[in-house]
């Protein structure tokens, strides 16, 4: 499964993680930065992306819904891309194994603080 960041994240982010997810997309390299948050949701589920977002939004839709797709909300707030890819970076064997171990596969969100 692939990383989907939402709007409100850069698409720089892309470049300055490939090493840990090569196959991250950001909204907006696919055309789907218009989309509402429920469509982008549906487009994460049909896609096998993990969205990636700042949005409460996605965490409703999780519990409401369940999964997939899986939710890495970011509890910090919006902050500079290098500084977010440092984390999403330091935090990248949690977020793996959070999307492609049987042992989470019954969580459908990752908070990150």
């Amino acid at each position: 499964m692939s990383l989907l960041f939402d709007q409100n994240i850069s698409f720089r982010i892309i470049s300055k993680i490939a090493s840990n997810f090569p196959t991250a997309k950001q909204v907006r390299q696919l055309g789907i930065e218009n989309f509402s948050d429920i469509e982008i949701w549906q487009y994460a589920k049909q896609n096998k992306f993990t969205i990636v977002t700042f949005d409460a939004d996605f965490f409703d839709l999780s519990n409401f819904k369940g999964h997939p797709p899986k939710i890495v909300w970011l509890r910090f707030g919006n902050t500079k891309t290098d500084f977010l890819a440092d984390i999403i970076n330091s935090k990248s064997s949690i977020i793996k194994a959070f999307i492609d171990s049987a042992a989470y596969s019954e969580i459908s969100c990752l908070e990150i603080k």
